[in-house]
């Protein structure tokens, strides 16, 4: 079969399409003939080496696919590597049927951005109807779905976001506010100016300089969801100011809800009910040949790009 592979970490330029032995079947596990890799900023850790487990070379990336079964089962599914080829083997455990009326570029956006935001909201920053809650990256993959998910709880939403372009996107989503990212000046007061006040909850990706503001726009009690830091900034957080308030931060990877026998069926089955009644309306973004992946990533390190971004080995 065709895949991306990685021989050495490093740009783009790295992920290489080659021809590679099919993967094999085994106790426990589907083997999925792949219609659509999803692309993920998770990706790129991989690729530099930042990514939170080790990676050893040769590596296939790619953490969720979309395919047929070998018995015709069209799924969705969570993998831990391998994604990016024509062929994947996946736990049983991360694969669920997709319905006839939700798409495969649909589908492609729920595993693992759409379970992320899911989870992000309502598991660690324990969002309800009513409050007030900071969205970052309102356009992409992850956030475009949080800021829905959110808005359907009927909580207020503060939309993060770099251009005016994806900050128009934001808003019709359902954003109520929407604010520059681009730039950290002033970003905590322009929150606490959007929310009216300190906000119940926030997500953050970004780290350093953003971090730092969002937390100053909390209220007490708050709370944090870190899921990123694409500045590259690991910085501490500020002690004195979490003490002050009594916010609580909590970092989410998705990967440690894999074992969960409850956590991602109930999300996945949330996430697809409300695509299939129209609540939910992934943003679909650009999709790319197998072979551009290296492009693909050029385009998401960029931020050009909206929405979903996938690899397609099939119409």
């Amino acid at each position: 079969m065709r895949a991306i592979t990685m021989r050495q970490f490093g740009g783009p330029e790295v992920l290489e399409i080659a021809e590679v032995p099919d993967p094999q079947p085994r106790a426990g596990h589907l083997l999925v003939n792949v219609t659509r890799a999803g692309i993920n900023y998770a990706d790129v850790h991989v690729r530099g080496n930042t990514y939170l487990a080790p990676i050893e070379l040769p590596y296939i990336p790619g953490n969720e696919v979309v395919g047929t079964t070998e018995d015709g089962r069209r799924v969705v599914a969570l993998t831990m590597g391998g994604g990016y080829a024509e062929k994947a083997v996946v736990h049983r455990r991360v694969a669920w049927d997709i319905p006839d009326d939700v798409t495969d570029d649909q589908a492609a956006a729920l595993a693992l951005q759409g379970n992320t935001a899911w989870h992000l909201l309502f598991t660690a920053a324990q969002l309800t109807g009513g409050q007030s809650v900071v969205i970052p990256a309102a356009a992409g993959g992850v956030g475009s779905i949080a800021v829905q998910l959110a808005k359907r709880m009927g909580a207020k939403v503060i939309a993060l976001a770099s251009t005016e372009a994806k900050r128009q996107l934001a808003k019709g989503l359902g954003a109520d506010a929407v604010l520059d990212s681009s730039t950290t000046d002033g970003l905590t007061e322009r929150i606490l100016d959007a929310a009216g006040g300190p906000v119940h909850a926030a997500l953050e990706m970004t780290g350093g300089q953003t971090l730092r503001a969002t937390l100053a726009a909390v209220a007490p009690r708050g709370r944090v969801a870190v899921y990123g830091y694409a500045s590259g900034e690991t910085g501490a957080v500020p002690t004195q100011l979490l003490m002050e308030k009594s916010v609580t931060v909590s970092g989410f990877w998705l990967p440690h809800l894999y074992s969960d026998r409850n956590a991602l069926p109930t999300s996945m089955k949330a996430l697809t009910a409300a695509v299939r009644s129209g609540d939910l309306r992934p943003v679909i973004g650009a999709s790319y040949p197998l072979a551009e992946a290296a492009q693909a990533h050029r385009d998401l390190a960029a931020r050009t790009q909206t929405g979903k971004l996938v690899l397609a080995t099939a119409p």
